[in-house]
């Protein structure tokens, strides 16, 4: 056991023992058609969190205290969250782009001593101060990516105290979930499961160090310099991370030798297609790793066409437990995607070492312990519970929703409940159904998305569609909305009206699937503001019964 599990120490540790490493590269312009690149080595990126560390104490920053984080991503991020690491604070890390009403719910609710932000933020604390008035003290940070505090090739001082001592129970951070489903909820994450986390990752995906990655989601480049890789900040805005262009993030993957990179189906979607039409390959790719959405069969096998030397996975999991499970490229497209395509779901593939993972009947309200839970029969498609070493135990703040997530076991440990509804198949391999909470409720039985989604997905017009309910629960009329390539179409009845002949053609296909009989189109589908790829469909839900313009298909006709 290590002294400290001050997650903080692996940057400590890769600077000491490679110190002229690469640890960073922001870009900052264009050089002809290459990207210009700020590069600082591992001595310096912990240079500059020393640097932040001593400004955040000097303005009275102490050991234990709240922090809201609202900064640029690439060095400001990486610096100041290491910094408060170091320091023992508490680093708050809020999704931008949620909307203003959650995000300054969410920051009443965290109750965060500092703000460290750049001007607009520190700006915006004094126009919402009702919202931020548990900040006493306000730390300016540059607005600038490439800003830093130290000189080039400046190394850490040697006087410079270690990161404070920390045990694995000890507080590490507040991260939001992306509210795709409800309200953002602040989750209370330890050292012990960040540290957890880091050793999950590296030795499930076999990342050593001195690799490259590009982290197409901002917290995940946290991860990277307490893997010992050089972290390739991207050309994209958190807040909107659909927009990205993708020719800049595949010169970025081809320029650096990228190794290894994270991101959601909706990026890696748009790379791959971007990809294909320029007829580009990435041979330095060893792994791509893709979540925040179930990954659609036909980017598992267009995506792995780019990837000579590499394979594709997805991790499953969320914010308050990951990773659970993992599954390849390799499995995915030599015999899951074949069910996916009729109707079995979305394999999410084997638990994870130190995982437990049950699959229990659904209960809608609190369960106080395992004692009252009731497994499923194998096969039969339940609740997904999981504890293990990365699982959080409560949320901050808001005991009502800790109660309804967690289930304390007798030895101690707490399983956590995912949300999410799926079943064990006989080899022992995880599959999602779909959200709980989106589980249409119909008068012959309940349909899941994910089994019924992917079954529209082949029509080449359709760009991706969300089974919805409309109506009370146990009656509910099942319906499809779908959002087609061309979204001029929505506006044109006779198209909307031969595009609904196909898809009761294809819902005829299968027995389950006979029964939706409406369809909608909608030209752009509401998503999640962190990985824009999980599909809002409650809100879809609400626009049917709103009034929307649905259109039904006698196929005979």
């Amino acid at each position: 056991m290590p002294a400290s599990a001050n997650i903080a120490r692996h940057l400590a540790a890769h600077a000491a023992a490679q110190p002229r490493q690469v640890a960073l590269k922001i870009p900052r312009g264009r050089r002809g058609d290459r990207i210009d690149y700020l590069v600082l080595s591992y001595a310096e990126l912990s240079a500059e969190v020393a640097a932040h560390r001593a400004r955040l104490a000097a303005a009275g920053l102490r050991p234990g205290d709240r922090a809201l984080v609202m900064v640029r991503q690439g060095l400001p991020l990486l610096a100041v969250v290491f910094a408060l690491f170091e320091l023992g604070a508490l680093p708050v890390v809020i999704d931008p782009g949620m909307g203003r009403e959650n995000f300054l719910r969410c920051v009443a609710r965290s109750r965060p001593r500092a703000l460290v932000g750049i001007p607009a933020a520190r700006i915006a604390s004094w126009l919402f101060r009702g919202s931020f008035r548990s900040v006493e003290l306000r730390i300016a940070v540059s607005g600038a990516a490439t800003a830093r505090l130290t000189a080039p090739g400046a190394v850490r001082p040697a006087s410079a105290p270690a990161a404070l001592g920390r045990t694995p129970a000890d507080p590490a951070a507040i991260l939001f979930t992306s509210g795709s489903t409800g309200a953002p909820k602040g989750v209370r994450y330890t050292h012990g499961q960040f540290d957890a986390q880091v050793r999950m990752i590296r030795e499930t995906y076999g990342i050593e160090p001195g690799e490259i990655d590009l982290p197409l989601l901002p917290l995940f480049a946290l991860f990277a310099p307490a893997l010992g890789m050089t972290t390739i900040v991207p050309e994209l805005d958190p807040s909107r991370p659909a927009q990205a262009d993708p020719a800049a993030l595949a010169r970025a993957l081809l320029q650096e030798n990228v190794t290894t990179s994270f991101g959601s189906p909706t990026l890696w979607g748009n790379l791959a297609a971007h990809g294909h039409r320029a007829g580009l390959r990435f041979p330095a790719l060893r792994r791509v790793l893709c979540a925040g959405a179930p990954v659609p069969p036909w980017l598992w096998e267009s995506l792995s066409a780019l990837l000579p030397n590499g394979r594709l996975h997805s991790p499953y999991g969320a914010t308050e437990a990951l990773p659970v499970a993992t599954i390849s490229a390799a499995e995915v497209v030599s015999g899951t995607a074949r069910a996916t395509r009729a109707g079995a779901g979305s394999c999410l593939g084997r638990i994870l070492p130190g995982n437990t993972v049950k699959i229990i009947e659904p209960v809608d309200g609190p369960i106080a312990g395992l004692a009252e839970i009731r497994e499923t029969a194998p096969g039969a498609i339940g609740e997904i519970i999981v504890a293990g070493p990365t699982v959080t135990l409560d949320y901050d703040a808001l005991p009502e929703a800790t109660a309804a997530a967690k289930i304390p076991a007798p030895d101690g440990a707490v399983f956590h409940r995912l949300g999410d509804l799926g079943y064990l198949d006989a080899e022992g391999r995880l599959w999602f159904a779909g959200r709980k909470a989106e589980t249409v409720h119909t008068a012959r039985g309940p349909l899941h998305p994910a089994q019924v989604e992917p079954l529209f997905e082949s029509h080449p017009e359709i760009r991706r569609v969300a089974l919805v309910g409309s109506g009370a629960a146990g009656r509910q009329r099942p319906c499809l909305v779908a959002e087609p390539v061309n979204p001029r179409l929505v506006q044109d009845s006779a198209e909307c009206r031969r595009l609904t002949r196909d898809l009761r053609q294809l819902a005829l296909l299968h027995e389950h699937t006979a029964q939706v009989k409406t369809f909608y189109f909608h030209p752009s589908f509401p998503v999640d503001v962190r990985h824009n790829a999980k599909i809002h469909r409650l809100t879809l839900a609400r626009w049917v019964d709103d009034g929307a313009t649905g259109y039904e298909s006698d196929p005979k006709r």
